[in-house]
């Protein structure tokens, strides 16, 4: 390790935390990495990995010339992204989605940081806030943060965590799949990385079957919560379908399981009244995870429901769904512009635990506040991101961009347009086929824009 920088210190070697290390080393900055798994697990993870995906193993689409996300894939390749690196060399077929072998992907992530000479990683819970002596540190520790560090972070801050259940969605065996009922194709055909555009296995349901299920949703065995945990929120992006389905019955049938740029060939000229999809979840393809399909059901529930689901009659799980508590500090009061914690100015954040969600989006926080640490510990500032790029929103977003009046209230956020400020000149709409732009196309036109200025502002930023 270099003795002519002091380390900064990451507690966390999840998504976040691996991408602050690895920007941290980049710039020659040596790191200790603080990671308390397997000495002590979390609900939801299942090894010890850095950068284990606990729920699914999308990070969504790729698109980076009209969808917000991809842009903030695009943004962070540009920055010499850790997490998108692997990420895209141990991708799967996903249609236009960027979907990742999730143990391939870990087993990259955790090698790189290991084998690389200026990280030390120190295994064992960090019980409490870090000492004052370590200087510059990173508090990476995600939404399953130990109930001693949320605590102290609490005792420090004085402000009230914020918090919300996260479900995980159910994986079955392809081969499991009963084939003379469901069908391979992805939504419209579309070709993503990797893919060849039938990339996700679809089960119809017509309407008899469809109410029927919705029915044995809403009427289903659920998990328990217990006392303190009864009023906590749902994260709007990653609701359980029997949630989805007490909203109304046609809820699911407009989210994941809608019927639209799907057609099957068992029964081509009949259109299902719904259909659920399933995505490749490793590299071999045995495994596929079921779209959307987070939930709260008990085990026995689960079965029994989810085999009424044309296609998987037969269906072998080689995981059920199940339901976490995350956390995540009210980072608009707390933190700084420099994504420092105002009463600890040695203490940064990075990732879930500040407020926003997906895998990306957490990745994306850990390579922003790695930059800065690493400066710092040179002695030297460095800036977040333009506003109008997809990184320079999110950091707005958790220091207090969005708030506009006194009854606001702070809530975990994925990267959309919504974030960017709107472009400055007047648009001109051309004409597609002819004929002037209506709606959709209006809208899809404008993104199109908004993804074309913030790849472009983002350049000095991540080559810097």
């Amino acid at each position: 390790m270099s003795t002519d920088i002091k380390p900064v210190h990451i507690i966390g070697a999840g998504m976040a935390g691996s991408e602050a290390a690895w920007q941290c080393v980049s710039r020659g900055v040596p790191v200790i990495l603080h990671e308390m798994r397997p000495e002590r697990m979390t609900d939801a993870h299942e090894t010890g990995g850095f950068a284990e995906l606990v729920c699914s193993n999308s990070f969504r689409s790729d698109d980076k010339s009209g969808n917000a996300v991809g842009v903030l894939h695009e943004e962070m390749r540009m920055s010499n992204s850790l997490i998108m690196g692997m990420g895209d060399m141990t991708k799967l077929p996903a249609g236009g989605a960027l979907a990742v072998d999730r143990n391939a992907f870990s087993d990259a992530v955790t090698t790189i940081l290991h084998a690389h000479p200026l990280v030390t990683i120190e295994y064992g819970e960090v019980k409490g806030l870090p000492p004052k002596d370590w200087g510059n540190t990173i508090i990476a520790t995600g939404p399953l943060t130990a109930p001693s560090l949320a605590n102290a972070i609490l005792e420090e801050t004085g402000e009230d965590s914020l918090a919300f259940f996260d479900a995980i969605a159910p994986i079955v065996y392809k081969d499991s799949i009963d084939f003379d009922k469901a069908w391979m194709q992805s939504r419209y055909d579309k070709k993503g990385p990797g893919g060849d555009g039938a990339d996700y296995v679809n089960c119809p349901l017509d309407k008899d079957q469809y109410h029927t299920f919705i029915d044995a949703l809403i009427a289903s065995d659920k998990t328990e919560f217990k006392d303190f945990e009864k009023d906590t929120p749902y994260f709007e992006s990653c609701l359980p379908i029997e949630v989805m389905a007490e909203r109304g019955a046609e809820t699911l049938r407009w989210g994941p399981m809608k019927p639209v740029g799907l057609t099957n060939p068992h029964n081509p000229t009949v259109k299902a009244h719904a259909i659920v999809q399933l995505r490749q979840d490793n590299a071999l393809g045995t495994l596929y995870n079921m779209v959307g399909f987070q939930t709260k059901m008990k085990y026995g529930a689960q079965t029994e429901i989810l085999r009424t689901i044309p296609g998987l009659e037969n269906a072998v799980f080689a995981r059920l769904g199940g339901i976490h508590r995350n956390t995540f500090i009210n980072s608009p009061v707390l933190l700084n512009k420099k994504l420092q914690l105002k009463s600890r100015p040695d203490l940064r954040f990075a990732g879930q635990i500040m407020g926003v969600e997906g895998y990306v989006e957490s990745a994306a926080l850990g390579l922003i506040t790695g930059r800065m640490a690493a400066a710092q510990a040179r002695g030297q500032d460095y800036a977040a991101p333009p506003l109008t790029t997809a990184l320079g929103a999110l950091v707005e977003h958790v220091t207090g961009g969005f708030i506009t009046g006194p009854k606001a209230k702070f809530q975990p956020m994925n990267v959309n347009f919504g974030l960017f400020p709107p472009l400055t000149e007047e648009i001109v709409y051309p004409k597609k086929d002819g004929k002037r732009r209506r709606g959709k196309d209006k809208t899809r036109y404008r993104k199109s824009l908004l993804a074309a200025r913030a790849l472009e502002d983002i350049k000095p930023w991540a080559a810097a």
